[in-house]
């Protein structure tokens, strides 16, 4: 090694791909020069160098999006800063589609560029033709051009990074193997390398299909698995051209012009895991023995979809790793189990198109402390510890690789890795006609066949995107509980007990509500973070006197418990754990709510005695049960809480009175839908951290007035008391389809006048109100008086056609409330 290696460091970032280049040119550019750069081999010798560099435009989300758009940005403009090229050409980019739903869908996402500024046409198969002459169409519908999608290098765009930071005072060490992390009471304190220790308060793991080992020398779970990824060239074409990336998911195949051939990538279902094991030391720029026998049906397609393939024959076959993740999402982030050890891996093979902004988003929330906007579908801490597990790893990425090609349904279920969380009550549920999806490893009961149709129907999912084999089934649950009543399991929500005599005056400082209540009383709070917006949205129940019990999304544990981690004061005599497993949770909701559970306590369950948001300590049957009343429905109802083992017990008892007060067992999906006509606000999808409370129409839950816990004000309270007297900027609008035969999702664009003003942030069908509803937000003046923002004409697109709505800034269903608090 020519160089020593400096004890110290502003941060260490430990991968040498283009992720890991990218955060270090990103991090000098903010002024983070002090910055090492450690490879275990050589630059892009993992995974970079074999990528196939397809740089799109459009991702799922506007802020995912925009850092797609920022990556094709950034590698225009490098080789004038650094004078490497880095290949990117806008080649433009079609995909086709073999079907009406293929065709479905990207019609839809047509509709969502539009809010993204990114221009998507919809073309018709005669079109197409002026586009890809090489391609056979005979089987096409139809399909999607993108004008400035592209290409690039990945090698040569990693290099070209590495040379930005480096002209920044960035120093790479190349051949240097980190062998272990250094840690402090929580924090990273740098890492161990072969040639000695680096101190540094800032250590980032970007390595690729090495991560989740490294996040394993640091207690880190980083759930990623390797699996092999094949594509093969063809000889030279004549006169190819630049032509465009093209894309046909319904084959699992991509093409695009590499030196004058054609290269044609797999993204084939039932994919390959590779190196559960381990990889091997030496690892670097290798191949995969290749497996012509899995790929053939693939080469057979592509040959068909491509006729001059079989006069050109294959010149090149490739086997390579790269990483996928559980969800097909990449992680990003602060880990929650480590402060200050950073994380940027598992791209899922967009790696390149993901880099550029990825590597920017990292640096600024390094540089900021915080995440510089909603990255929480990438977010690290979405995951639980247990997916870090590589027997449910290698499970689940045979499906995850393939998926990226999947038609992507709304409502869609993983297949493989399942069945690993059940809670006591699966069997009761499944034995009743249950059809269960999946959260965070969580077998939760989706919708239910009806009891006079079990046995004659599959208990299976149809995917559409339009009204899918359960849309009359939900309909009947939906009826259940606005009309007589109905059950759902809850006992997969995050479950968080805080205790101690410091319990109240802490949990002051973290909800924006006053949680100084009486014992028994439950307050519906968010957690702010010093901007406003929301870091969560959560139940609080005072059980005790420095006793509380925080109720929250399933996939909200881990971000919820880390947010209570690193805000609790020092000197705070209190303390928190998981609790989720602890208690089962059911859930009995509707107008007969509360005679049916009369029925099985002695306990008065009149409004007078047992009014709304209390708690009160019940017997139900033999079972000793405590009683929330709350709701998420917007009906009366109670939520019941008890030990796991009681979990048959109290479920067979609430069975066996059933049938006389109407009562139908419902799905989450049932849950969502009426949550949506009540206009409740969904953590994620309505409400995120960068959307102030204020704006989320929930000023009604915070108290700026309160008094101040001995920790001081709750964070958020000076922006909160800014907003207040400025204004909100945005107001949560109630949305519905006049046509009653089209299905809302989220992400349909919203016109205000005939311009498109936002999308929707939630959407679903609400049988009630007679239509598919949905919620989004739309930008008001300050102070704006409701019946000025109400007098306009909007409109929702969906798949591509406008469609008339009726619109709401109070909820379309109960609006005063008084079905849930009589």
């Amino acid at each position: 090694m020519s160089e020593a290696i400096p004890k110290n460091a502003q941060a260490v970032i430990i991968g040498g791909g283009v992720m890991g280049c990218s955060v270090a040119y990103h991090l000098a550019k903010l002024g983070y020069t002090d910055v090492i750069l450690l490879e275990r081999k050589k630059l892009t010798s993992g995974t970079t160098w074999h990528a196939a560099g397809l740089v799109g435009q459009m991702r799922s989300s506007l802020n995912l999006t925009q850092m797609v758009k920022y990556s094709g940005n950034l590698y225009e403009s490098l080789e004038s800063e650094t004078g490497m090229s880095t290949g990117y050409r806008r080649t433009g980019s079609v995909s086709l589609a073999t079907n009406k739903e293929r065709l479905t869908e990207f019609k839809r996402n047509a509709s969502l560029a539009k809010v993204h500024d990114v221009d998507v046409q919809i073309l018709t198969t005669e079109e197409l033709k002026d586009k890809i002459n090489l391609f056979n169409l005979d089987d096409v519908v139809g399909g999607a051009w993108i004008p400035k999608d592209g290409k690039a290098d990945p090698a040569n765009v990693a290099m070209a990074l590495a040379k930005g930071a480096k002209n920044n005072g960035v120093k790479f060490f190349e051949d240097v193997k980190v062998t272990g992390i250094l840690k402090d009471n929580g924090r990273v304190k740098g890492v161990q390398t072969e040639f000695g220790d680096i101190q540094s308060e800032v250590v980032v793991n970007c390595g690729g299909m090495w991560a989740r080992d490294i996040g394993k020398m640091a207690g880190v779970s980083v759930p990623l698995h390797a699996c092999e990824h094949f594509y093969f060239l063809t000889s030279s074409v004549p006169d190819l051209g630049d032509m465009p990336v093209v894309r046909v998911p319904d084959e699992s195949a991509y093409y695009k012009e590499d030196a004058g051939k054609i290269l044609v990538g797999l993204f084939e279902p039932n994919a390959k895991p590779w190196a559960q094991n381990g990889i091997h030391e030496d690892f670097c720029f290798d191949q995969i023995p290749d497996d012509l026998e899995h790929c053939m049906p693939y080469l057979e397609l592509a040959m068909n979809r491509v006729p001059v393939m079989e006069s050109l024959g294959i010149e090149t076959f490739f086997n390579g790793p790269e990483s996928f993740t559980p969800d097909d999402n990449f992680q990003i982030g602060e880990s929650p189990e480590l402060e200050n050890f950073f994380v940027a891996a598992g791209f899922n093979s967009i790696g390149i198109q993901a880099a550029g902004g990825a590597g920017k988003y990292l640096a600024e929330w390094i540089v900021g402390r915080e995440p510089p906007c909603d990255l929480w579908e990438v977010d690290i801490r979405r995951n639980e510890p247990f997916q870090n597990n590589k027997t449910y790893l290698a499970n689940r990425v045979t499906e995850t690789l393939g998926y990226l090609y999947e038609n992507h349904f709304p409502y869609h279920q993983y297949e493989t890795a399942r069945n690993l969380r059940k809670t006591p009550l699966y069997k009761f549920f499944k034995d009743r006609g249950a059809c269960f999806g999946e959260v965070s490893g969580w077998e939760r009961a989706n919708w239910f066949v009806p009891k006079e149709m079990l046995g004659k129907v599959k208990a299976e999912y149809q995917y559409s995107w339009g009204k899918q084999n359960w849309f009359e089934f939900q309909k009947l649950e939906q009826q259940s509980i606005r009309e007589n009543v109905g059950m759902y399991e809850m006992s997969s929500y995050a479950k968080i007990r805080v205790k101690g005599s410091d319990a109240m005056d802490y949990l002051q400082l973290i909800c924006a509500n006053d949680v100084d209540v009486e014992v028994g009383k439950m307050v519906y709070t968010q957690w702010l973070n010093n901007k406003g917006g929301i870091e969560a949205d959560v139940t609080v129940t005072r059980l005790g006197v420095d006793d509380y019990l925080i109720v929250s999304g399933a996939m909200c544990l881990n971000r919820d418990m880390n947010w209570l981690r690193k805000n609790m004061p020092k000197s705070a005599n209190c303390s928190l754990f998981n609790a989720t497993s602890a208690e089962g949770c059911i859930a009995v909701m509707g107008p007969n709510s509360r005679k049916l559970l009369q029925s099985l306590t002695d306990t008065d369950l009149s409004n007078e005695n047992f009014p709304f948001a209390s708690v009160r300590d019940i017997e139900i049957g033999m079972a000793n049960v405590r009683a929330h009343r709350i709701t998420y429905v917007g009906e009366l109802g109670w939520e019941l809480y008890f030990p796991t083992e009681f979990s048959i017990y109290v479920a067979e008892l609430i069975d066996s009175v059933g049938d006389k007060f109407g009562l139908r067992y419902c799905g989450m999906h049932t849950v969502d839908s009426c949550r949506i006509e009540k206009a409740y606000r969904h953590f994620g999808h309505d409400i995120t951290d960068e959307d102030h409370v204020i704006d989320a129409g929930l000023g009604f839950a915070v108290k700026l007035n309160k008094t101040p816990s001995r920790f001081g004000m709750f964070i958020g309270y000076d922006s909160v008391k800014d907003k207040k007297s400025s204004g909100a900027e945005k107001r949560i609008m109630q949305f519905l389809l006049h046509n009653s035969n089209l299905m809302l999702y989220h992400n349909e664009p919203i016109f205000k006048n005939g311009e498109i003003i936002g999308y929707l942030s939630s959407g679903s069908y609400g049988h009630t109100l007679g239509g598919a509803v949905g919620l989004g937000y739309v930008k008001c003046l300050p102070n704006e008086k409701d019946e000025d923002l109400l007098n306009a004409e909007y409109a929702l697109e969906v798949e591509g056609v406008i469609e008339k709505v009726s619109v709401s800034l109070k909820p379309m269903y109960d609006p005063s409330n008084k079905k849930i608090r009589n």
